[in-house]
């Protein structure tokens, strides 16, 4: 059991324990005023009266599990004996806050109704309409009270449901991010394979350093690709756990990665530490725009600048020239690029140059 359980229930039982001792001082309380004061008549029904107050205590320990069923067996006790308003009240008010609200109705109706017998069965204890009264005023309040204790408790379940729901949320849309992430990193892998493979085919005559050089990257980055489909796949059946995020400073290392078979030249003008939010969407467009350029513009040059400070922001341009196109595009990097940038508070354009090349270019927010 946990320590919540098991407060829960040392809880639970100190409630039950201190119901019954309420229920035992009424029950003492109303037998010392009898015996004090006026005897009912006839005189036997002080001694039904205090033996059915007796039976009727341990009752008091059904009221979470069968409240009705107990409140039923106290409703027609209370037509005659005095000595079970307590554990009634208190049976009524555990109706009222765990059972629908026409069994509340109900057992409040006949609640009534048995003070209504018991006046006519035990007449000239007291004036009648002020026996009346004063039931119906006990029995409205303890309604009441069940009733607020009742949305009470719907109002906070319905307050953790929603935590719980938000949380779930928050946790699909983490695993949608770092399953964009690790796509996006596969994709980038791939494209890496897929040159360098189609290098080798297409360049048997190549120095033998060269095509040594290929196959190397072509094992590495098959390696490479097949961790990052683990982790998709980790992602998709397991909940997330901590997963390293690229950033800013990943960038050098990811165009060194590419540069082996692309000609990229790199500037980075950047004054200060990039927020990670900026810097991980750098990486990730700079990331896409060289594996567009390795699939549409093969064997072309390639030029990324980064630049920017804390007031202006960061900015990332990425222009390659014309090429081979060796494969279709979905469209789809791009959109994704859009949504990201967009996400974090940026912009971003893409289009074709004069020379017919390509030019991506994002503004982020330095506070992303």
């Amino acid at each position: 059991m946990s320590g919540e359980g098991t407060r829960r229930g040392a809880r639970g039982l100190a409630v039950d324990l201190g119901v019954l001792a309420i229920g035992v001082f009424a029950w003492l309380s109303i037998a010392g005023e009898r015996l004090n004061g006026q005897m009912p008549s006839p005189p036997w029904l002080f001694d039904l009266d205090m033996a059915t107050g007796l039976l009727a205590l341990p009752l008091l320990w059904l009221r979470r599990r069968w409240p009705t069923q107990a409140a039923v067996a106290l409703i027609v006790a209370s037509t005659y004996a005095e000595t079970v308003a307590f554990p009634l009240v208190v049976m009524l008010f555990s109706v009222v806050v765990r059972r629908s609200l026409r069994t509340a109705a109900w057992v409040f109706a006949g609640a009534f109704a048995a003070g209504v017998v018991y006046m006519f069965l035990r007449p000239g204890e007291m004036s009648v309409p002020g026996s009346l009264g004063f039931s119906l005023a006990l029995l409205a309040a303890t309604a009441g009270w069940g009733m607020f204790v009742r949305y009470r408790r719907q109002l906070q379940a319905r307050a953790a449901q929603a935590e719980r729901d938000e949380r779930e949320r928050a946790r699909q849309r983490a695993r949608d991010e770092l399953a964009r992430e690790l796509h996006d990193m596969l994709g980038h892998r791939l494209s890496l394979l897929s040159l360098h493979a189609g290098g080798m085919e297409y360049r048997p005559d190549a120095p033998a350093e060269e095509l040594t050089r290929a196959a190397g990257v072509v094992r590495e980055q098959s390696q490479l690709a097949m961790r990052d489909l683990r982790e998709i796949i980790a992602i998709l059946r397991a909940p997330i756990g901590e997963l390293p995020q690229p950033t800013m400073a990943d960038l050098r290392a990811l165009v060194e990665e590419a540069r082996p078979a692309m000609r990229i030249e790199l500037h980075e003008r950047v004054e200060g530490e990039v927020p990670e939010r900026s810097g991980r969407t750098a990486y990730r467009i700079v990331q896409e725009a060289l594996t567009n350029a390795r699939k549409h513009a093969e064997n072309a040059p390639v030029e990324i600048t980064v630049d920017g400070q804390a007031e202006d922001g960061l900015n990332i341009t990425v222009v390659s020239g014309s090429g081979r196109d060796t494969g279709p595009g979905s469209g789809h990097g791009l959109i994704g690029l859009e949504e990201r940038a967009a996400l974090a508070g940026g912009r971003l354009e893409y289009g074709s140059t004069a020379d017919g090349g390509w030019r991506v270019h994002a503004w982020l927010p330095w506070t992303a």
